[in-house]
């Protein structure tokens, strides 16, 4: 209880420092391009119209809703974090028990480094974590949907329950799990990319003789982390679209986004738009190609 305790407060405050990088990144993966782009140079001298960075859009909203603005959304998302973290660490903890009595139960354990183990442990992480996905998806749609209130400049979604409230009045209960499958597939997948291809790194590529042999497969672990969140992007994006797709809010309407009437449908309209990689990231943004920018609907077409 006390290591759970500890997570939740640590992964708090993790949240409060990394929310105005969401926050950006949300309000640019669903179009909205406040700023024009500007003549700069890449990283190779050349001179390009870029979009404004991380900071420039910071300074933008601080400029409209003052620091404090930084941070809408915030609350739900703390909902979100403390219930994840709880619910997945005791669903873990369940895992753990089960495999723990098969052991006993007469069951071979898997040795440990085997494929079989990472394939054991990686199953028992899924589990814990689709759970806390499903139990907090309502929270991360809240989230969201707080955050693009800025495009339109609404106060619809103000405070966790009158969301609560708003959505299933609306909505009903599919309503609180917009977007959730994608978001599922992202979690799975990563999860097994990452754990898999750090297992083969680990296996054929380091050998056991070498020294700082546990550093060099944590840094692997990490590596592999990072590739599989390049990989999954895609679906991160299409999830967050379709939590905010038509509900009412400017950001989620047209001419931002069209109706879908599913998130494969959304897939599909991003891939044919050259748009799938939108808000991946949050510096050096160059301009897209063949687009124009329209000043008076702050976005592009």
């Amino acid at each position: 209880m006390a290591d759970t305790c500890g997570q939740v407060l640590l992964g708090s405050g993790l949240t409060v420092l990394s929310h105005p990088l969401m926050y950006i990144k949300v309000l640019i993966q669903v179009g909205h391009e406040p700023l024009a782009p500007t003549l700069g140079r890449n990283l190779f001298g050349r001179q390009v119209y870029q979009l404004p960075g991380l900071f420039a859009y910071a300074k933008h909203i601080i400029k409209i809703d003052g620091k404090a603005g930084l941070f809408k959304g915030l609350g739900p998302r703390l909902c979100a974090g403390s219930i994840g973290t709880i619910v997945h660490s005791k669903v873990l903890q369940k895992c753990q028990e089960e495999g723990t009595l098969q052991v006993l139960g007469g069951q071979q354990k898997a040795a440990e480094g085997s494929l079989q183990h990472v394939v054991n442990e990686t199953t028992k992480e899924m589990v814990a974590r689709s759970c806390a996905t499903i139990v907090t998806h309502p929270f991360h749609v809240i989230t969201l949907r707080c955050m693009v209130q800025f495009i339109g400049r609404e106060t619809k979604y103000s405070g966790v329950f009158d969301s609560i409230v708003t959505i299933y009045r609306e909505e009903g209960m599919l309503g609180f799990f917009a977007g959730l499958i994608p978001r599922l597939l992202c979690d799975v997948l990563s999860l097994w990319i990452c754990n898999l291809l750090a297992h083969a790194i680990n296996t054929y590529a380091i050998d056991d003789s070498m020294s700082h042999t546990g550093e060099i497969k944590n840094c692997s672990q990490a590596v592999t982390g990072f590739f599989a969140s390049m990989l999954t992007y895609p679906f991160v994006l299409v999830s967050n679209l379709m939590a905010v797709n038509n509900c009412g809010l400017a950001g989620g309407l047209p001419p931002y986004a069209s109706v879908y009437p599913t998130w494969v449908d959304c897939w599909r309209h991003l891939s044919r738009e050259g748009n799938m990689s939108r808000g991946n990231s949050l510096f050096f943004r160059k301009l897209p190609a063949g687009k124009m920018y329209a000043v008076d609907q702050q976005r592009f077409f």
